[in-house]
């Protein structure tokens, strides 16, 4: 683990929570090329929000902080009570599922609006399942949607 960079992204954290008034632990820990900082309050609903965004917005701003102290630091991750990790999973399991009914039914689905990351959790779990290909709809939105069809 980069003790470096979890150091600095568990004192951003603090820095933001502490003044809030939230009862907070935090643990660092690795993930994947990076580090993922875990919260684990009985405040978690008020810092998750509503389907992650205040922890997407607490995740941004400890990525600006860590980054203003190191430019070229890898993003972290940050979760709390493991919702993120609950989400990957309901998400991919959707992702299979509609998978599963196109190579049924051979008609193609779409996948609800998802941003960058959770695009890329979808297109790369779903490239393992031969005979499915996936294409994310071409705009300029942030959010996009994902179309599961059979790969030609």
């Amino acid at each position: 683990m980069n003790e470096k960079l979890a150091t600095l992204a568990t004192e951003a954290a603090t820095k933001i929570l502490t003044p809030l008034g939230f009862e907070f632990k935090l643990e660092a820990a690795p993930y994947e090329e990076s580090v993922q900082i875990m919260i684990e309050s009985p405040d978690a609903r008020f810092l998750i929000g509503e389907d992650g965004d205040r922890l997407d917005d607490l995740q941004y701003l400890v990525n600006r902080m860590v980054q203003a102290e190191w430019e070229d630091a890898p993003r972290v991750r940050v979760d709390c009570d493991h919702y993120r990790e609950r989400a990957e999973e309901k998400l991919l399991r959707r992702a299979r599922s509609r998978a599963e009914r196109v190579l049924e039914t051979g008609k193609p689905l779409q996948m609800e609006k998802l941003n960058a990351y959770q695009r890329r959790l979808v297109h790369n779990a779903l490239a393992e399942i031969p005979g499915i290909r996936t294409c994310s709809e071409e705009t300029d939105s942030r959010f996009k949607r994902i179309t599961i069809s059979l790969a030609e």
